[in-house]
């Protein structure tokens, strides 16, 4: 943070001086991530200095870190010409979430500055669907043929290799571009120069097709460890490769996501402070409105026992505990649940061999509340009949939470819904309702009024 800071100070000061020649060759040192913080906090005349001062690489890979609503602001006090060169310096699957978040006057105006084969490229990529695989990859990578010698493949690499997104991992095909094999550039390092790629290419490949969604390429490359992932289609042609680096995004985004839906909020897209609070109030109502006529349901349930209320009114002492304890079960249980399945721990079909695992949690942790909290009833009420009800309600509330914990996101994942939604929120709404029912029920039976 410190350095940040900083860095700051010291472009500005550049700036103020108009020292341009130190001020390029500072900028040049500066981390190309590092560089949306330091633009965000200068106005906009600086901004646009400090960009053009840019060579042409830099600059490009500055305008590739900067968030949508920046690089739309960047891009209307750009010349054609330095959109151009954007452009032509960016890699096609960025060239495509350009695009995709751009209003369609400034996407014209992007296409118009784009060389036509780019464009042609850009047009294939953006048929495939959101959250797919085809938009993800990008069309920039190394391939070579299974015949060729590791010197020839060496000369191939060092002539195009500049312009793809990736060396590390090259690709074998053959005359119609099926995948044949990957072969890692530390492989052509350590080989004999004379020796073919199909004796030392890697035929076991791990690859997705066009269509596969985003959340299942991510998994892939966090189980097998890719630097990059081959997408294929239907005929097992290679058509683009998913880098770490957008694989890692899709990672951060569906954990946003997942956080966002657990807390009973409507994803959004936009960072917190770029939301407006009009829509942060939109997307949070829904759930809260819902969630609220849900728990309207519990106060007519407990209005139903009011008679019971009026005999022993020290009960009511009791519901918040309970309520509280049969929330927190409730969200325990589905917490590692959904962190179950998303890492595919967990699959639908195990859901009976996880209700019996958290029958067996619920029983023993029910068992050592209801404990300390009859001896804290009987110390403090002197009253064994009220510590058996409220404890056998606790235990029963702590069974039916973590049962309902387990059971909801993984019915939820089997229909094929986000079993996010099925987070803390929903279910402590539906525990409370349990928890008086079940807690007046046994108080009417026990203490017979």
């Amino acid at each position: 943070m410190e350095n940040k800071e900083l860095e700051l100070e010291e472009v500005i000061e550049l700036i103020e001086n108009k020292r341009i020649n130190q001020l390029r060759k500072y900028l040049e040192n500066i981390n190309s991530a590092d560089f949306p913080s330091i633009l965000e906090q200068i106005d906009e005349e600086k901004t646009i200095m400090v960009y053009r001062i840019l060579p042409k690489d830099k600059a490009s890979e500055v305008f590739v870190e900067l968030d949508h609503d920046d690089q739309e602001k960047l891009i209307s006090y750009l010349t054609d010409n330095e959109i151009k060169n954007v452009m032509n310096e960016i890699y096609m699957d960025d060239a495509v979430d350009l695009i995709e978040e751009m209003p369609s006057f400034v996407v014209k105006r992007i296409l118009a500055n784009t060389k036509p084969e780019n464009r042609k490229i850009i047009n294939e990529l953006l048929k495939y669907p959101d959250d797919t695989a085809g938009s993800l990859m990008t069309t920039e990578f190394v391939d070579l043929k299974e015949n060729m010698t590791v010197n020839e493949a060496f000369k191939i690499i060092k002539e195009s290799g500049i312009q793809k997104e990736t060396v590390y991992n090259c690709y074998v095909l053959s005359d119609d571009r099926t995948l044949l094999g990957i072969i890692d550039i530390k492989d052509l390092l350590i080989a004999e120069r004379d020796t073919l790629l199909k004796d030392i290419m890697d035929t076991n490949l791990i690859k997705v097709t066009t269509l596969e969604d985003q959340e299942e390429v991510s998994k892939i490359f966090d189980k097998y460890d890719c630097v990059a992932l081959p997408v294929v289609d239907k005929g097992n042609r290679l058509v683009g490769i998913i880098t770490i680096d957008d694989a890692i995004d899709v990672m951060q985004e569906e954990v946003l996501e997942d956080f966002e839906k657990m807390a009973a909020i409507t994803p959004t897209d936009n960072s917190y402070f770029k939301t407006s609070v009009f829509e942060h109030a939109k997307k949070r109502i829904l759930w809260l409105l819902l969630l609220m006529l849900s728990a309207a349901i519990t106060g007519t349930i407990m209005a139903n026992f009011e008679n019971a209320i009026s005999v022993m009114p020290v009960l009511v002492v009791f519901i918040p505990m309970l309520m509280d304890t049969g929330g927190n079960s409730g969200s325990q249980s589905s917490t590692l649940i959904i962190r179950g399945l998303a890492m595919d721990e967990i699959n639908a079909k195990d859901i009976f061999k996880a209700m019996w695992k958290e029958f067996r949690i619920a029983l023993l942790v029910g068992v050592v509340l209801a404990i300390v909290n009859g001896a804290r009833i009987l110390v403090q009420y002197q009253s064994l009949s009220i510590a058996i009800v409220v404890n056998l309600t606790l235990i029963g509330v702590v069974v039916m939470a973590k049962l309902l914990g387990c059971i909801l996101p993984i019915l939820a994942k089997k229909i094929k819904l986000d079993p996010a939604i099925m987070a803390a929120p929903l279910i402590t709404t539906i525990v409370d309702t349990g928890c008086i029912l079940l807690y007046f029920s046994l108080a009417k039976m026990i203490l017979k009024i």
